[in-house]
């Protein structure tokens, strides 16, 4: 676990908190390791959580499969970033969605209970975390309203631009990659795959952008 330590602390969620600290709050937090497989479920949908989960190695997608094997993928998680604190909190159900590896992967579990309680020992960086935990959550609300603004376009061109576009301000170039093949990208934007394609097609035929594989340039 010691070997994630560098990668802790350049998390939101222990911002402002030195490696030594780090270290020491792993056992203060009841931190545990798990490792996945690509194309292993990390969390299954039904589960019940009383931890709050951060990855530090890898790439994660948090999806759900309708009755007839539809797919969508309701978000991505990189390194550094926490989730299932939605459903970490007393009375708060279910799972409703799996959480699955993209690629070989490792999530840190910390006790939720732990975590947004004041420890017997005190430690002097237990409140930091806490209050790094509020922002974090504000941070994964924003990328939530971000998707709710690609999903409420009402065709294909319209979801397409307004991802592309988010995207390129994000990163801060007309030219990006984007964290999705084809069929992850439709899953996202929850459209038909060959009508995604036959847009992109339109769109770069219309001089609006270009693309190879996932490398986007908006014109």
């Amino acid at each position: 676990m010691e070997q994630y330590i560098p990668v802790l602390k350049r998390t939101q969620l222990f911002a402002g908190v030195g490696e030594e600290e780090i270290a020491s709050m792993l056992s203060c937090l009841d931190a545990r390791i798990c490792t996945c497989a690509k194309g292993e479920y990390v969390l299954h949908q039904g589960a019940h959580l009383d931890s709050i989960l951060l990855l530090v190695k890898g790439r994660l997608h948090i999806q759900k499969d309708d009755y007839w094997g539809n797919r969508s993928i309701l978000a991505q998680i990189e390194v550094g970033e926490m989730f299932g604190e939605a459903y970490a909190a007393p009375d708060s159900g279910a799972l409703v969605n799996d959480v699955v590896a993209v690629e070989e992967s490792a999530v840190l579990l910390f006790d939720v209970k732990r975590l947004i309680t004041t420890c017997s020992s005190a430690c002097r960086f237990h409140s930091v975390v806490v209050r790094n935990m509020f922002f974090a959550v504000c941070g994964k609300n924003k990328k939530l309203v971000d998707k709710l603004s690609h999903m409420s376009k009402r065709s294909t061109r319209e979801k397409l631009m307004s991802y592309l576009s988010e995207e390129a301000k994000r990163q801060n170039s007309a030219s990006f990659a984007i964290p999705f093949d084809r069929q992850q990208l439709a899953d996202f934007l929850s459209v038909d795959r060959s009508a995604m394609s036959n847009e992109l097609s339109k769109l770069r035929r219309d001089g609006l952008l270009q693309f190879e594989k996932n490398r986007f340039t908006l014109l």
